[in-house]
């Protein structure tokens, strides 16, 4: 979407954050949805940079557990900003 109104995300080690703040400034998504999002990027953090092995099953069923709703809340978002 951001690609589409033609505004550019950075090509830092940060871009995935990026890309969420700018999605918010533009209203393509909420601040909420954003949120929720970041937990998800601070687990991808904690994978990629090595500490796979030290994973705790208590946090991680959570983040599992909520991806239906959460995808549900993506989709719903993407169809407003659609219409707008």
């Amino acid at each position: 979407m951001l690609k589409y109104k033609g505004i550019s995300v950075s090509s830092s080690e940060s871009w995935h954050k990026d890309l969420l703040n700018l999605s918010v400034d533009h209203k393509i998504i909420s601040s909420e949805l954003s949120m929720k999002l970041n937990e998800y990027l601070a687990f991808r953090h904690f994978f990629i940079h090595g500490y796979g092995i030290m994973l705790d099953k208590e946090k991680l069923i959570p983040l599992a557990d909520n991806l239906p709703d959460l995808w549900k809340d993506f989709e719903s978002e993407l169809e407003t900003f659609f219409k707008n």
